[in-house]
């Protein structure tokens, strides 16, 4: 049986990363690449996937665990009768190479350990050659090697490579798992304590950088560096999570791969990383954008590959039982292929944001941005498949008109602020055509709310952006009657849902958790409104909900008191972030935003 989603750590190299579980088994991983077959996939429900477990023998009576520091070195404590070992889990941050270090250390008594790697690869679809080498072992699956090398004795038994050990207080075994292509030589030995004194120093050196001064700041902190973990660092790209169909709701079908880059993640991102002071990662971030988006503006996608791939097939495992039963286990996306006009306006946005912050001009954006804009006035008009990315048939969403017309806002803008070329007055007209559109069609006035897509008295959490874009003023009453909506109507507990699933809107089964980031936008909102008290206590509620090393997924099971979603979220965290910057500083990213 899978193990909760609130069980596992994050480690990583910036390149592919890994969940480790409180019992000490590895049950996800993929290399090199987020979207690159599984090597571990236990995570996925099935027992013959693979995993990597190092924990003492027997039942530990107590199992506390802990970044050390403000790194992503994880460390594992177990207390058994025995006595006390550490197991200490990291990646080091190397050029081309994956490696997977795993160090036992004693620290009192004598403790029986347990090591035991099964490797799958492609999903647990496909065994591996494996053979005995002078210090471990060597397995083979066509393009990838896997290397294990230890001190320790290993042996083979049933499928999966075993060793019984000891180890007392002040010793340290090492243990370095290492993927290379099958066609290369093995790299050579890593040294284990000398990774594991620059990996520590590299993360400390790069949360140091965090500019945010507030009592929050061992949240925001945790927060940053799991977005650098998502980062792949040879593009600046950040992928949402990395995993794959972990549910929206357990047992069901809302399961997707969020091992890609969403580019309405573009502004949201841009905020929480130049906000904390990291302008390199930012502007890494925001040349992949750019490269990404480059071509014919009809061939925009919504998300791409972490290099900048556009073509993102999906397909089922069937092989696979999913987590706690969810199925089906999905590999790629569809959405890629949808048409979502928010992206515009976030890709306006982000360049605008970028300008403001004081990014030097990227050469040719503003070429791109123009032939975006241009081609968002033939297709504005349009109905879409939305924010949410929903299976069913496209509508006009209010939350894509407000956008398109926060493209052309942005447009207009620079060249009113940065003195760059374009039809300045044809441009305003047409934003001021979208916004009348929107307040016409996109408002019930008998609800006294904005509602999700025209004609609709439907509700949407995505409505919440409005005050945040400036759109209209958040003490507007038409703003006002819609926070008031969504507070009565998909909030819970303090926990927002994105809106009431149904298979007539979204074309799938309804049901799903409480979305993190939804939650973090009615806090904004309520920043905004002045009601700074209602937006600590939604703040401290979502918090109060991440596990113990401090990490969150993409939703909340409420019912269920769990996590559920992909893990860890990106955008959780990117939430997390820019609320917390919204309640410690004067003019966070909301009011910078809404009256850029």
């Amino acid at each position: 049986m899978s193990k909760p989603i609130e069980e596992y750590a994050l480690i990583g190299d910036c390149q592919t990363a890994a969940l480790v579980a409180r019992d000490g088994s590895v049950d996800w991983l993929c290399l090199p690449r987020f979207d690159s077959p599984a090597c571990f996939a236990a995570l996925l429900g099935n027992e013959e996937n693979g995993f990597y477990k190092i924990a003492p023998a027997g039942e530990s009576r107590r199992i506390a665990r802990r970044y050390r520091g403000n790194t992503l070195v994880l460390e594992t404590e177990y207390t058994t009768e025995g006595g006390v070992v550490a197991v200490i889990d990291f990646m080091p941050l190397r050029d081309g190479r994956i490696d997977l270090v795993r160090i036992v250390e004693g620290r009192s008594g004598t403790v029986p350990m347990e090591l035991e790697i099964r490797l799958r690869f492609d999903y647990g679809r496909v065994v591996p050659w494996v053979r005995r080498t002078e210090d471990g072992i060597v397995a083979i699956a066509g393009p990838d090697t896997v290397r294990l090398r230890t001190a320790v004795p290993l042996e083979g038994h049933d499928f999966t490579t075993v060793s019984r050990f000891e180890v007392r207080a002040g010793e340290r075994i090492a243990v370095d798992l290492v993927r290379y292509p099958s066609h290369e030589p093995a790299p050579p030995p890593i040294d284990a304590e000398r990774a594991l004194t620059e990996t520590e120093a590299w993360w400390s050196e790069w949360a140091a950088r965090s500019k945010y001064r507030g009592p929050q700041e061992e949240a925001v902190l945790r927060s940053l560096i799991t977005l650098k973990a998502l980062t792949y660092e040879p593009t600046g790209a950040i992928v949402a999570a990395p995993t794959t169909s972990l549910p929206e709701r357990l047992g069901g079908s809302r399961n997707w791969d969020y091992r890609y880059c969403w580019i309405r993640d573009a502004t949201f991102t841009l905020y929480a990383l130049i906000g904390a002071g990291y302008l390199d990662e930012a502007r890494a971030w925001r040349e992949w954008l750019l490269r990404a988006a480059a071509g014919k503006p009809s061939q925009l996608h919504i998300m791409y590959g972490v290099s900048g791939e556009s073509r993102i097939p999906e397909y089922e495992l069937e092989w696979l039982g999913g987590y706690e039963g969810s199925r089906p286990v999905r590999v790629g996306n569809l959405a890629y292929r949808q048409r979502q006009l928010d992206v515009y306006g976030e890709i306006l946005d982000t360049m605008h944001q970028a300008w403001r912050s004081g990014l030097a001009p990227a050469p040719d954006a503003w070429r791109l941005e123009h032939a975006l804009v241009e081609f968002l006035e033939e297709i504005w008009a349009q109905p879409d498949e939305g924010i949410w990315e929903v299976r069913g048939p496209r509508r006009h969403f209010t939350h894509s008109k407000v956008m398109a017309w926060l493209a052309l806002d942005r447009a207009v803008k620079g060249i009113e602020h940065f003195n760059l070329g374009g039809p300045l007055e044809r441009w305003r007209a047409l934003r001021d055509t979208i916004h009348e559109d929107v307040c016409r069609k996109g408002y019930n006035a008998e609800r006294g709310t904005f509602v999700q897509y025209y004609g609709s008295d439907r509700l949407d959490a995505s409505l919440l952006t409005m005050p945040l874009v400036g759109f209209l003023p958040v003490h507007d009453p038409r703003i006002r009657g819609t926070i008031e909506a969504i507070e009565r109507e998909l909030c819970e507990d303090g926990f927002v849902a994105r809106y009431v699933t149904s298979s007539e809107i979204d074309g799938l089964p309804p049901g799903e958790g409480h979305f993190l980031l939804c939650t973090f936008w009615l806090a904004d909102t309520f920043v905004l409104l002045g009601r700074r008290a209602d937006a600590e206590r939604l703040f401290e509620k979502v918090l109060s909900i991440r596990n113990d090393v401090g990490l969150l997924s993409e939703s909340y099971d409420l019912e269920r008191r769990r996590l559920v979603g992909n893990f860890p979220q990106a955008f959780s965290h990117i939430g997390l972030i820019n609320t917390a910057f919204n309640l410690a500083v004067p003019h966070g990213p909301s009011q910078e935003r809404s009256t850029a």
